[in-house]
């Protein structure tokens, strides 16, 4: 729930208010030219100056009631309405033991390829507002980490717990294609697009990634293709018994493959050596897949101003009774 005024403007009267329940208080209360006032002070109940003000303060905050229930206070939300298909989008992301090379950078710091996959991933998400987007993980096995969802919030927090080996340490590349697309099978999207992210090759798994996009293609599904990693020999933190150190090691990237892949799928092949190549190549997918969503917004509103006019009325008929009855104050 969130909170406005309807009519802001009204606020404006604020400020006079306050100016004139000031300059009320400040000037000389009204009274009587008399030769002995001394006889006076007795008539006056013994001069209580606060007591005498009350009418006059139960007054302006009353005044300042009233202008606040005029700008007509109110709680309110929005549901939206979708009222056609977006695009469903199955992001399959390797979390082999060679995504640990720390040959990309964040923030000038050195970190490994699935942290950086995680940022520009997360930047993606946020992105497709009324997609629906799934994601399956993949290693030695491929399993699905999130179904087709549009719960945002529910992605990030899968995409922030990935890590790597946590689907073995191998790379099953045809497995996570045919899981991909078994999750796309039977929707009904304007477009489906499978996105899929490794920097190896396919070593494990019983189907080939070639065969794999074959039939996710007949599905009517586009497949897009990114491998990561520098040329040549990454660095990779290994534990030894005389403690941490960093060695160079190769990691071959099989790109034919993956070329092969985008061509079957009718999608494109990326290659991203660094984390701001990475995250060019998310948004120039972000903005080729691309369709027109008709949203309907629907505002609920709860008004308030009766919290702030009930309590005026209050002020108002005490001050009434105040004069009248107790703090008489003669013409």
């Amino acid at each position: 729930m969130m909170f406005r005024f309807a009519y802001p403007v009204v606020l404006l009267l604020l400020p006079v208010v306050t100016g004139w329940f000031l300059f009320a208080l400040w000037r000389k209360p009204s009274g009587i030219t008399y030769s002995m006032t001394s006889k006076m002070a007795s008539l006056a109940g013994g001069g209580n100056r606060i007591l005498a003000r009350l009418p006059m303060i139960l007054r302006g905050c009353t005044l300042v009631l009233l202008v606040l229930a005029a700008a007509r206070p109110q709680l309110y939300n929005v549901s939206r309405d979708v009222r056609s298909p977006g695009v469903d989008i199955i992001l399959c992301l390797d979390t082999s033991e060679s995504m640990q090379a720390l040959d990309f950078k964040l923030d000038n710091e050195p970190v490994t390829r699935l942290t950086a996959v995680k940022k520009v991933v997360n930047d993606f998400i946020k992105k497709r507002d009324t997609d629906r987007i799934g994601l399956v993980v993949f290693g030695e096995e491929a399993f699905t980490q999130s179904p087709l969802t549009v719960d945002k919030g529910l992605l990030l927090g899968l995409v922030d717990k990935m890590e790597i080996g946590m689907a073995g340490d191998r790379t099953a590349m045809g497995s996570a294609i045919a899981i991909g697309g078994k999750r796309l099978k039977d929707l009904k999207a304007k477009s489906k697009i499978l996105v899929l992210l490794t920097d190896g090759r396919n070593n494990a798994g019983e189907i080939t990634p070639l065969a794999a996009a074959e039939a996710v293609r007949a599905l009517g599904v586009k497949i897009y293709t990114i491998g990561v990693g520098g040329k040549g020999p990454a660095p990779f933190r290994i534990k030894t018994f005389l403690g941490t150190r960093l060695v160079h090691q190769q990691v071959n990237l099989d790109e034919k493959t993956l070329m092969k892949v985008a061509e079957t799928g009718g999608g494109e092949y990326f290659r991203a050596s660094d984390s701001r190549e990475l995250s060019e190549i998310y948004d120039l997918i972000d903005r080729a897949e691309k369709t027109e969503v008709k949203v309907k917004e629907f505002f609920h509103f709860k008004e308030l101003y009766y919290y702030f006019l009930v309590p005026a009325l209050i002020l108002f008929g005490l001050e009434i009774l105040l004069k009248t009855w107790i703090l008489r104050v003669i013409p």
